[in-house]
């Protein structure tokens, strides 16, 4: 096979045939071109970068429009992802700034302590579907910024947006060698992960995937890996909540996306006494949601799936779950038989012994039931991931023993477990990363410190042990 194919999620049209690339060559390519633009001062890799956000600006219709047909989501939602790539820039050059600046200070009998950072080399970066341009934009822009070249392997589902993505760094002056594509499946993953002349990888995607390659890079200790994995997210609905305004929640941090989101809830806990008021309202307005294409009108809330093997696989896991005791509150199916649209559906797991622990990555939410704030926190951090939790409760108090008790990286209070700032740093513990979030705090991983300590003239002695 010498080309990819990308479709339409939502309708199976054919949106671009793309030439399948060779990773030795995209790195040879990437490795020639970095010491010119590691030498690039910062002002103007700042300046290229802001340009680069001026052409996302002025190619946003096109740009969203084509992630809503690749992707399936909504144009309302694409558009936002187009606005957080945009967004980006003027971010990761405050945190630049911050956290891999320069700085110097005095020391006690002269001279002083520098403290400057220099890029890796060639960094790869392993992007996912679900947020095409968003998410390895994160790791592309403070990769730049940092003077590294970079090779982007986008997903194969979603090649045709990670080409735009591409040829606007291209356009705004980014030197073609320094940000390579490389378009391709597993197989082109691997060789690139592989790569001896790598200097790391950015990867976002599957716990599966992230702990594959955490054995590989075990004992490759020189090379920088960052891990941004999925999560299984719980949310704990406590006290006399607004249960409307719950519900809203709740519905925004499963459904969004189509649940493709790794901040995803995927498992409610409900203090006992209000899960059936809790229910009504959550099911009755679930029923309302519109379930869509991208560009029906008026805009649905959640559109497709990335493709039918999901689908399938999701259906399969939700199938499983009944089989071992769950009780279903909203069904997942199918609005066409061909296409990869579900239902947002609903599952009581409260009799189910031995609950899987996995990222149902789709419209999935799992509820049960607590007997105490314990048990609802000890139900919560049942989990091997520790991206993001959520409390619903209007008491400060419970909040601050959710927030000390719960394991995760992103714990919000009366916000949506989704509900994180790119002004802040983006990750979690257990399967969900491996201490390298991203975000703000990407500029960390993007660069290494240097320490130097400096005098203008060299002046010592060797007072004692002498002859």
């Amino acid at each position: 096979m010498t080309h990819l194919s990308t479709y339409e999620p939502a309708t199976g049209a054919l949106i671009a045939e793309l030439p399948i690339g060779n990773a030795a060559q995209e790195v040879s390519a990437a490795r020639a071109a970095w010491p010119a633009w590691a030498a690039t001062p910062l002002a103007t890799r700042i300046e290229t970068l802001q340009r680069f956000a001026t052409i996302v600006r002025a190619r946003a219709d096109d740009f969203a429009t084509l992630i809503a047909r690749e992707t399936g989501k909504p144009l309302w939602e694409a558009q936002t992802e187009v606005d957080t790539v945009v967004a980006k820039v003027a971010i990761s050059i405050t945190a630049q700034a911050e956290r891999a600046g320069e700085r110097s200070t005095a020391q006690p009998g002269g001279g002083r302590m520098a403290l400057r950072h220099r890029p890796h080399g060639v960094l790869a970066v392993l992007g996912p579907y679900n947020f095409p341009a968003h998410l390895p934009n994160g790791h592309i822009v403070p990769a730049l910024l940092a003077g590294n070249a970079v090779v982007f392997k986008p997903s194969e589902k979603t090649p045709a947006t990670a080409a735009f993505l591409v040829d606007c760094y291209h356009a705004a002056g980014v030197p073609e060698e320094v940000v390579r594509l490389l378009i391709g499946g597993p197989d082109e993953g691997r060789a690139l992960a592989g790569h001896d002349d790598i200097d790391g990888l950015l990867f976002t995607g599957s716990a599966r995937t992230g702990i594959a390659l955490n054995r590989q890079f075990a004992e490759r200790p020189e090379k920088i890996l960052a891990l941004e994995m999925g999560g299984n997210n719980p949310i704990i609905v406590w006290d006399d909540s607004d249960l409307d305004a719950a519900a809203a929640l709740i519905v925004q941090s499963a459904y969004t996306s189509a649940g493709q989101r790794c901040t995803a809830g995927r498992r409610l806990i409900v203090e006992d006494r209000l899960y059936d008021p809790l229910m009504a309202a959550l099911t009755g307005l679930t029923d309302r949601l519109i379930v869509g294409a991208p560009f029906d009108e008026p805009q649905p809330f959640m559109g497709p799936v990335i493709d039918n093997d999901a689908a399938e696989l999701l259906i399969v896991a939700f199938d499983k779950l009944i089989g071992m005791g769950a009780r279903v509150l909203r069904p997942l199916t199918r609005i066409a038989s061909d296409r990869p649209l579900l239902t947002p559906a609903i599952l009581d797991v409260g009799d189910v012994a031995d609950r899987p622990d996995d990222e149902l990555f789709g419209p999935v939410l799992q509820v049960s039931r607590a007997t105490d704030f314990d048990d609802a926190i000890a139900q919560a951090n049942a989990t091997r991931y520790g991206l993001s939790a959520s409390l619903i409760s209007p008491s400060r108090e419970r909040y601050d023993r959710f927030w000390t008790g719960i394991r995760a990286g992103i714990v919000n209070w009366n916000r949506p477990t989704n509900g994180a700032a790119s002004s802040a740093p983006f990750g979690g513990i257990g399967w969900s990363g491996n201490h390298r979030p991203s975000a703000y705090y990407a500029a960390d991983y993007c660069a290494y410190p240097v320490a130097s300590a400096e005098t203008d003239t060299a002046a010592a002695s060797i007072p004692v042990g002498l002859r």
